[in-house]
């Protein structure tokens, strides 16, 4: 891996709001990002992702590599959850591991948008179509996880069906968000796109690194009681999306040349979701314990993936290229 890149990462003003974050929570500091204020942040930053992937979705030429990608995405999102719920059995019951699972089959959009800022810093840019892939990526994972859990689980559950769940997945705030900012963006022409550049633009590095400040102090203070769970959550909780990352980003050359393309795919790939997971989940499956799945996605994988996975994922990538 490139040193150099590793502490450009490092230094990023975004990435050391979240270290310092946990390093106020660790000082049993008294500083807070009030609720109220960090969701507005968080609806910002899914807006300002989703509206921008639209305007470059309008400038793109549709061809047959936006309709691999969106298969190649699905297919991530399908595999990821089958095989860990089989590892993850190994260690915890039905519920956990299918909760586990499809947290991890599905996507983060915050590290999704902190990965954006990843390629700026790098001068790579990604296509539109990116963000709709992401937004599709959420749902076959919950739907994977729930149909694992309902073949092998002995206890009889209520029954949730499909449809019901793929509605949930898609009306969640996040990923409704995403997509309409989606639509507006692709919609917009390019000059009523620069009315509310500022806003979209131009403020988005200022949110992000104070949301991840808030996201620091989130997994600064669930991180403590997890590790207390045991070596297994946190070995998969690092070495899962690591192999994830790395293999996508090894073989997203098949589907597209694009250097910030295949780096989303590898990103999305590693990442776990602790949103639209939890919130559809709670519905789905109410016995699976959040006290184990939403703090491995945020408290550990999340913090590794924007500190050294994307330096990694993003070395293989160029290490492809020669």
């Amino acid at each position: 891996m490139n040193l150099n890149l590793l502490l450009d990462n490092l230094t990023n003003p975004a990435l050391l709001f979240f270290l310092l974050g946990i390093i106020a929570v660790r000082l049993k500091s008294d500083l807070e990002i009030p609720p109220n204020s960090s969701k507005f942040i968080a609806l910002y930053l899914l807006f300002s992702i989703g509206f921008k992937g639209g305007q470059e979705l309008a400038h793109s030429n549709f061809n047959l590599e936006i309709v691999w990608s969106v298969l190649f995405g699905i297919g991530i999102a399908t595999a990821i959850p089958f095989y860990s719920y089989f590892i993850l059995r190994r260690k915890f019951n039905s519920y956990d591991s299918g909760a586990i699972a499809a947290a991890y089959g599905s996507v983060s959009a915050v590290t999704f948008v902190t990965a954006a800022s990843f390629l700026e810093i790098q001068s790579q840019e990604f296509s539109g179509h990116m963000v709709a892939v992401m937004a599709l990526m959420e749902a076959p994972a919950i739907i994977i996880g729930v149909i694992l859990i309902r073949l092998f689980n002995k206890q009889q559950e209520p029954k949730t069906t499909l449809l019901s769940l793929v509605k949930h997945s898609f009306t969640n705030g996040s990923v409704l968000l995403i997509l309409g900012s989606l639509v507006i963006g692709f919609l917009a022409s390019e000059e009523q796109a620069m009315g509310i550049k500022p806003f979209t633009t131009d403020m988005f590095k200022g949110f992000l690194s104070i949301f991840l400040l808030d996201m620091g102090i989130v997994s600064g203070r669930k991180l403590q009681d997890f590790i207390k769970s045991g070596w297994f959550a946190v070995l998969f909780a690092i070495a899962i999306p690591l192999i994830n990352g790395c293999i996508v980003a090894l073989c997203s050359h098949m589907i597209t040349d694009s250097i910030g393309n295949r780096f989303i795919f590898a990103i999305l790939a590693a990442s776990a979701s602790y949103i639209a997971v939890p919130a559809a989940l709670k519905i789905a499956v109410p016995k699976a314990n959040p006290g184990l799945y939403l703090p491995m996605a945020l408290a550990v994988t999340f913090p590794f993936n924007i500190t050294l996975g994307m330096p990694i994922y993003y070395s293989i990538i160029l290490a492809t290229l020669s």
